[in-house]
């Protein structure tokens, strides 16, 4: 039999010239931003403005974004422990916004003529602005037989997903010092949705809490911790707490050794790696934070291959 696993991504600018079509790609998704008419004036428009801030954003984290080599990363290392037990079988990465893109990949997999295509985002966590837009936009260019895809709608409680988590919070606890491991608050920090989303039943924000509930009865509450929410862009009310006013409370009740967990993203991208790790980290310095210490993404994370690699599995097996 056949096999291709299909990993679906957001992509990210390979470059500083990129990042202006890649934000236009964003703005034209109809699953983010749906408007009755005017999409693509409306995506020109902001990604012209919106493109030269975050230009600056990028150029402090080496230029360009590192979601495309750790995609990558993780499709060469899932592909890899699957040829251990399918002799026919090809990982791919499709990408939202940036390349290869979703239609390309589409294109590809058809000519190949596989007996299953597994479509696997690296969002753990069900929305349809991530892994709904996602399998929406393989609908719209897939023409093949439908009865092949066998889609992964979410794994957010998957049991190596969350060692994976562990494991990496392990990792960076011992970057504080010793005499201040005991009191380290850990700080989960998700990408944030508009409660619009909530509204209309989303599950991402429920999805996320059950994780972090997940995670630290895991590690039997080895420490405080709490949920917060970043990337708010508009006017729109959004969940919540922010990030910013998560660390700006904890200063203020004297919690001074911060741990920063990214709990929705599975690779360091901009969002960890300039608004966590810098842009925040400039809030917690202000505030008298001691210890600000943002954990890397899972990235690499054997375990975190593992998950994927189970998952697969798991869905060719019919569980």
């Amino acid at each position: 039999m056949k096999i291709a696993v299909v990993l679906f991504n957001l992509g990210g600018p390979d470059s500083i010239e990129a990042i202006e079509p890649f934000l236009y790609n964003l703005f034209c998704d109809p699953d983010i931003f749906n408007l009755p008419f005017g999409q693509k004036l409306f995506a020109k428009l902001i990604s012209s403005r919106r493109a030269p801030k975050v230009a600056g954003e990028y150029k402090l984290i080496g230029g360009k974004s590192p979601i495309n080599e750790w995609t990558e990363k993780q499709r060469s290392l899932l592909e890899e422990s699957l040829r251990n037990n399918y002799e026919s079988i090809d990982v791919y990465t499709a990408m939202r916004y940036w390349n290869p893109l979703t239609k390309e990949v589409v294109a590809n997999v058809e000519n190949k003529n596989y007996d299953k295509i597994i479509l696997l985002p690296l969002y753990p966590h069900y929305s349809i602005t991530t892994t709904g837009s996602s399998f929406n936009e393989w609908s719209r260019h897939f023409k093949g037989d439908r009865s092949k895809l066998i889609f992964v709608n979410d794994y957010y409680l998957h049991q190596k997903y969350l060692e994976a988590i562990n494991q990496r919070i392990d990792e960076t606890v011992l970057c504080f010092p010793e005499n201040v491991r005991k009191e380290i608050q850990i700080v989960f920090s998700a990408h944030g949705t508009p409660i619009s989303l909530v509204k209309k039943d989303d599950p991402y924000s429920k999805h996320i809490k059950q994780t972090v509930e997940a995670v630290m009865k895991l590690r039997k509450h080895s420490h405080d911790h709490h949920l917060c929410f970043q990337s708010k862009v508009g006017p729109m009310k959004w969940l919540e707490p922010a990030t910013a006013k998560m660390i700006e409370g904890l200063a203020s009740q004297n919690k001074k050794n911060l741990l920063i967990v990214p709990i929705s993203f599975v690779s360091d991208h901009v969002e960890t790696l300039f608004e966590l790790d810098i842009e925040y980290r400039h809030v917690a310095e202000k505030v008298g934070i001691e210890n600000y210490i943002v954990m890397k993404g899972l990235n690499d994370s054997q375990l975190f291959i593992e998950a994927l690699s189970d998952i697969v599995k798991e869905k060719l097996n019919g569980q």
